[in-house]
């Protein structure tokens, strides 16, 4: 494993008094613990930072997300990635928590089954975006897939919350770049469920070292059109 302190001391200096200080303890843009963390592990996958991702998750787990918490923000990643980005960040997880004597597989997390899926799962939409969402499904497959799959199989499952849910949807589509009119979209339930955009704020705000300076930028442009509309 490489010893940056030793090979990059200057650099190493720099980044971690910015991303383990200066943006943790930045007045008016602090998280709790659990909170930061979760972001921040949403946030690589959706930025496709697995050698990162492998050092953030025992810190993660070490500052209160739990095993269930952390299955579930990747299992809900592959909505918004897919399974062709999302395998290695699984397979990560499984190693990690394996390593630490954690059981697999964790306790079962599903409420709902084959048949009441895309009712709930519409449902679910509706809860988040407004009560139009209940017949949106109807409008093609691939809506109807968004309603049975996306939120009818992952937003309706224990371990995280609604607003919990929609935080993470907010980091994988902010991450990953070119997807404004999602992070628009979301940015908008985030608000509906309470989460404001003084708070999106702070979780761009915590992720900016592992995602950068554009795409933190492009995330709160999106905030900002949103909190307008």
């Amino acid at each position: 494993m490489s010893n940056y302190h030793q090979t990059d001391p200057e650099f190493m200096e720099r980044f971690e008094h910015f991303a383990f200080d200066e943006v943790v303890n930045e007045e008016g843009q602090q998280l709790d613990d659990v909170t930061r963390h979760m972001a921040i592990t949403a946030t690589l996958i959706g930025c496709q930072g697995i050698d990162e991702f492998r050092t953030e998750v025992p810190r993660a787990l070490d500052a209160g997300l739990t095993p269930v918490m952390l299955k579930e923000v990747v299992y809900q990643a592959v909505d918004y990635l897919g399974i062709g980005r999302v395998r290695p960040f699984l397979d990560a997880v499984n190693a990690i928590l394996t390593a630490r004597g954690v059981k697999l597989p964790l306790e079962g997390q599903a409420t709902t089954t084959m048949e009441d899926r895309l009712e709930k799962g519409a449902q679910a939409q509706a809860d988040i975006f407004g009560d139009h969402m209940k017949e949106a499904w109807k409008a093609g497959h691939i809506n109807r897939w968004l309603a049975d799959n996306c939120f009818g199989d992952y937003y309706t499952r224990t371990g995280l919350d609604l607003k919990q849910r929609e935080m993470i949807t907010f980091c994988f589509l902010a991450a990953q770049g070119g997807c404004e009119p999602q992070l628009i979209a979301h940015s908008k339930g985030n608000m509906n469920l309470g989460n404001d955009k003084a708070f999106l704020i702070k979780v761009v705000s915590q992720c900016l070292p592992y995602i950068g300076y554009p795409r933190s930028l492009n995330a709160v442009t999106c905030i900002n059109k949103a909190a307008e509309d």
